[in-house]
C-alpha cells in the first residue's frame, strides 16, 4: 500500500510558519535590518571619502556613521543567527511531533505502509530538513534584497554604470534557476538512498540473533551498505551541482565587475561621477554580484521542499474516523463481526468473515500459519479497519466509538510486546490510563512476572536498561500490562507462545477468571489453549472453516492436522528416514465425549511437563496420536457459520 496526500494539503511551510510567527517576524526584521545596514553602508562611505578628498576637517559624523552601520550590520546577523536555530529547533521538534501523532492516530495499516527504517528516517532527519524551511525563507530575504537594493543604489549613482550590471543579469537568473532545480533533484535522490539504508539496517538489527546464529554477517554486512554506492553518487551529484554554479558564477561575476568598474571608470573620467560614486558604486557591484548567501539559501529551500514532500504523506494520514458513539455501559463484550473483509496488495486476507462472541465468554482463534488469525485479532479491537463488512462490541459500531474511549474497553497483549516506560513498573501502568502501584502488582501475579521481578536488582523500579529479559519474560511483562488494564475485551494475539507450560496453565487460570464480565480472544497455536476456550474459530484461508466447541471440531482430520503442523513446526522436522509413528489415530466422525473436555482448572500440569502438551491435548481429552488425514472429509458446520 503506498500512502499519498490528500488534494489541497496546506503546504507544510506554512503551516509551521504561523506556529512561531514572532520569531520569524524577529527573523525577519533583523534579516533585512541587516541587509539595510549592508545596503546603506557604501553611501555612507562614498559621501565621507568625497568629504575627505575635498579637504578640510574630517569628517567624523560620517566616519561615525559608517562605524555604526558596521556595528549595526554585525549586531542584526548575530541576532539572526540566534534566532534562526532556536526558532528551527523549536519547529523541528513540533513538526516531529505533530508527523508523529498523525501516524499513530491513523489506522495501523496505512501508517505502517512504510518499511520501519524509511519511517524512521522521515520522523527524524526529514523533519529537521523540512522544519528549516521557514527559517531559511526569513533568512533568505537579506539575499534577495541585497542585489536588488545595490542595483537601485548604482542606478542612484549612475544609469550606464547601473546598465553595465543588468547586462549580465539574465546569466545569473539563469545559473540560479538551474543550480535550485538540479540541486533538488540530487537532494531527493539522495534522501530515498538514505531511507533504503535505514531499512535495511533496522531489519538487520531486528534479526541480529538470526544473522549471528546462521553466521551470514558478512552479508548482511554488504546489503545493509549496497545502498551506499548510490548514496555517494547523489552526494557527488550535489557537490558537483555546487561546484558547476561555483565555477561558472567564478568566472561571470569577475567578468560583470570588471564590465562595470570599466564603465565606472569612464564616467568618472567624463566628470559624470566623483571618486566617492566610484567607491560606493564598486561596492554595490559587489552585494549584487555577490550570490553565495542566494544560493546557499536556494539550496538549503531546495532540499527542505524534497524532505516536506517526503513527510506530505504521513501529514495527510487520516485519523481513523468515528461517530463521537461510545460503548454501551455496563455491557460484557458482545463481540460480532459481521461480513469481513480485508484486502493489502491486491490480496485478499479475510474474506466473508461473519462470527459472533457472546459477552464473557472465551474463542480461541486457530488455523495454520497465513490463516489470518492475527488479522482478525487486530479487526477484532480495531488495530484494523476492515475493507468490507463491520464489527460491533456490545451493538455498537466500532468505527463509531470515539478512539479514546474505545481504547479503555479492549486490552491487547502481543507476541513481542513493546516495552515502553523507564522502569519495568512504568511498563506494566503504561495504557490508556496509569495504573496504580497495586493494579500494578496484582497484573504482574495474574501473568506470572512477579516471581522474576523479585529478582531484579531494585524490583519493580528496576530500570527496563538494567532488566535483561526473555522472550518468555516480556510477554509476561505484556500481559501483565493487558491485565493492569481490564476492559470489556481482551485479545491475545499469540500472547502465549514463549510461556512454558506450567506458566501457561496459570496465565490460563488468570484469563479464565474473567469468565462472565470480559470477553477473551485468544490467537491460539498450542492445543491447550485451544481445549480450553469455550468456543474455537478454525480459519483457513482468510474464511472461517468451522466454528464450535474443540471436542466437537476434534473429529475433522484436518483441524487435528492444524496443531499437528504447528507442532512440527515449533519442534522441527523429524530425522530423515524415522518418521514418527502414527499410533492410534481417532477415525473420523468419532469426536471426544463432550463430558471429557481439556483438564480442568484445578488439575495442574506437572512440575516437569513433558514438551508434548504444546502439540497434543491432555488426556481424557482426545488422542495424542495424529494420524495424516486420509481424505479431506468435512463434517464440521459449513464456513462463514456463526458461533451463537
Amino acid at each position: 500500500m503506498r500512502l499519498h496526500p490528500r488534494p489541497g494539503t496546506e503546504s507544510g511551510t506554512r503551516r509551521l510558519a504561523r506556529q512561531h510567527p514572532a520569531a520569524l517576524l524577529g527573523l525577519l526584521l533583523c534579516s533585512t535590518g541587516g541587509a539595510l545596514a549592508a545596503l546603506a553602508l557604501p553611501a555612507a562611505l562614498g559621501h565621507t571619502v568625497d568629504l575627505l578628498i575635498a579637504g578640510g576637517p574630517v569628517p567624523w559624523p560620517g566616519l561615525l556613521l559608517c562605524a555604526a552601520l558596521i556595528l549595526a550590520e554585525t549586531a542584526f546577523d548575530a541576532t539572526a543567527a540566534v534566532t534562526g536555530t532556536t526558532t528551527t529547533a523549536r519547529l523541528t521538534a513540533s513538526l516531529r511531533t505533530r508527523t508523529a501523532a498523525r501516524v499513530l492516530a491513523a489506522e495501523p495499516r496505512r501508517a505502517l505502509a512504510l518499511p520501519t527504517g524509511d519511517l524512521t528516517a522521515r520522523l527524524t532527519a526529514r523533519t529537521a530538513d523540512a522544519a528549516a524551511a521557514p527559517v531559511t525563507a526569513a533568512g533568505a530575504v537579506s539575499g534577495v534584497l541585497l542585489p536588488l537594493g545595490a542595483i537601485a543604489g548604482l542606478l542612484l549613482i549612475d544609469v550606464w554604470t547601473a546598465a553595465a550590471l543588468l547586462l549580465g543579469a539574465p546569466l545569473l537568473v539563469a545559473l540560479l534557476r538551474a543550480f535550485t532545480r538540479r540541486t533538488a533533484d540530487a537532494g531527493a535522490d539522495y534522501q530515498r538512498a538514505q531511507s533504503l539504508i535505514a531499512h535495511r539496517l533496522t531489519e538487520a538489527l531486528d534479526g541480529a540473533d538470526t544473522i549471528r546464529a546462521a553466521r551470514t554477517g558478512a552479508r548482511e554486512h554488504r546489503r545493509v551498505l549496497e545502498p551506499l554506492t548510490a548514496l555517494a553518487e547523489h552526494g557527488r551529484r550535489t557537490w558537483s551541482v555546487y561546484g558547476r554554479a561555483v565555477g561558472r558564477s567564478g568566472l561571470l561575476l569577475p567578468l560583470l565587475m570588471l564590465l562595470v568598474l570599466a564603465v565606472a571608470g569612464l564616467r568618472l573620467g567624463a566628470g559624470a561621477i566623483g571618486v566617492g560614486d566610484l567607491v560606493a558604486a564598486s561596492r554595490y557591484a559587489s552585494l549584487a554580484v555577490g550570490i553565495g548567501a542566494l544560493t546557499g539559501a536556494l539550496g538549503a529551500l531546495a532540499r527542505s521542499r524534497a524532505a516536506a514532500r517526503s513527510l506530505d504523506p504521513l501529514l495527510a494520514l487520516p485519523p481513523l474516523p468515528h461517530r463521537g458513539l461510545g460503548p454501551a455501559p455496563d455491557a460484557p463484550g458482545h463481540l460480532e463481526l459481521r461480513d469481513v473483509g480485508v484486502e493489502q496488495d491486491g490480496g485478499r486476507l479475510l474474506t466473508g468473515v461473519d462470527l459472533t462472541v457472546p459477552g464473557g465468554t472465551s474463542l480461541a482463534v486457530v488455523g495454520r500459519s497465513g490463516s489470518g488469525k492475527s488479522v482478525l485479532a487486530a479487526v477484532a479491537g480495531r488495530l484494523l479497519d476492515p475493507d468490507t463488512g463491520s464489527v460491533l462490541l456490545d451493538g455498537v459500531p466500532m468505527d463509531g466509538m470515539e478512539p479514546d474511549r474505545l481504547r479503555r474497553e479492549v486490552a491487547y497483549a502481543f507476541a513481542r510486546p513493546a516495552l515502553p516506560g523507564t522502569t519495568v513498573e512504568d511498563t506494566i501502568a503504561y495504557g490508556p490510563w496509569t495504573a496504580s502501584p497495586e493494579a500494578v502488582r496484582d497484573a504482574a501475579r495474574a501473568a506470572r512476572a512477579d516471581g522474576f521481578l523479585a529478582l531484579l536488582p531494585y524490583g519493580y523500579a528496576t530500570p527496563l536498561a538494567d532488566a535483561p529479559l526473555s522472550g518468555g519474560e516480556r510477554q509476561r511483562l505484556g500481559l501483565a500490562r493487558a491485565f493492569a488494564h481490564p476492559g470489556r475485551l481482551m485479545i491475545l494475539d499469540d500472547a502465549l507462545s514463549s510461556l512454558d507450560t506450567v506458566t501457561e496453565h496459570h496465565v490460563r487460570r488468570a484469563l479464565d477468571a474473567r469468565a462472565g464480565h470480559c470477553t477473551r480472544i485468544v490467537v491460539a497455536h498450542r492445543l491447550s489453549s485451544a481445549a480450553r476456550a469455550d468456543r474455537v474459530a478454525w480459519l483457513e484461508d482468510g474464511r472461517i472453516r468451522a466454528t464450535g466447541r474443540h471436542e466437537e471440531l476434534w473429529a475433522d482430520p484436518d483441524y487435528r492436522a492444524v496443531f499437528r503442523t504447528e507442532a512440527t513446526r515449533a519442534e522441527g522436522p523429524a530425522p530423515a528416514g524415522n518418521p514418527a509413528p502414527a499410533g492410534n489415530p481417532a477415525p473420523a466422525g468419532n469426536p471426544a465425549p463432550a463430558g471429557n473436555p481439556a483438564p480442568a482448572d484445578e488439575a495442574a500440569p506437572p512440575e516437569n511437563p513433558a514438551p508434548s502438551d504444546d502439540a497434543a491435548p491432555a488426556a481424557g481429552s482426545a488422542p495424542t496420536e495424529i494420524a495424516a488425514p486420509a481424505s479431506r472429509t468435512t463434517v464440521t458446520p459449513a464456513a462463514g457459520a456463526e458461533a451463537r
